[in-house]
């Protein structure tokens, strides 16, 4: 059996702190398995500074280093977190995507395992959508997709809101911003991170 941990990146893009609240519960369900090694990026911003604070954006965390196309070779696999933006990515990540190109020639990416989680304004704006049209980067570069699934109860509640699905651990955040993650959408986030991590480590480990 290989005794090296699998290298498992988490790499998010929060503008108002609602994706960074999951990624940080998904990195507690990865390390309690004690089966990989955890590293924790931002997708580069691309707005400027002035349309930010129009946005009143708060500042980017600054003890998060920015991914880059290293840490994409480095990783065995990867769990991306965003907002949707119409149902889809938001262009920061859509940019950081189009500079895979090399990664996509060389099939650098190919084999590697791969999730999602997300972040709407209500629950019919992208909960599932945001995942689905993403998988297109991930097929191309011929990477594994993990979804959810429903390992964890709290995504069969319907009496009251709660995000995500079995694509992914999500939270609703409503049109301004104003609600933050509830415990059962953290709940499912570390599910999310140790469910992962165990069929992460049960898949490379076979190799």
């Amino acid at each position: 059996m290989n005794s090296i941990k699998p290298k498992v990146y988490v790499i998010y893009y929060s503008t108002y702190g609602h994706v960074k609240t999951l990624a940080h519960k998904i990195v507690e369900g990865l390390k309690k398995t004690d089966n990989v090694d955890v590293h924790v990026r931002q997708f580069p911003e691309t707005l400027s500074d002035e349309i930010l604070s129009k946005m009143y954006a708060p500042p980017k965390d600054p003890d998060i280093p920015n991914a880059t196309i290293a840490d994409l070779e480095d990783a065995d696999a990867i769990l991306f977190g965003f907002p949707t933006r119409y149902g889809t990515a938001p262009a920061q990540v859509k940019s950081f995507w189009d500079s895979t190109g090399k990664l996509w020639t060389s099939g650098a990416m190919h084999g590697k395992m791969a999730g999602t989680f997300f972040s709407t304004a209500s629950q019919s704006g992208g909960q599932e959508s945001t995942a689905l049209t993403f998988l297109p980067n991930l097929i191309h570069h011929g990477m594994i997709y993990v979804p959810l699934g429903y390992v964890n109860t709290n995504l069969f509640i319907v009496d009251e809101v709660i995000g995500g699905s079995p694509w992914g651990a999500g939270t609703i955040a409503n049109g301004d911003g104003s609600r933050q993650p509830s415990q059962k959408e953290l709940e499912v986030a570390v599910t999310q991170g140790e469910n992962f991590a165990k069929i992460v480590a049960q898949y490379l480990f076979k190799k």
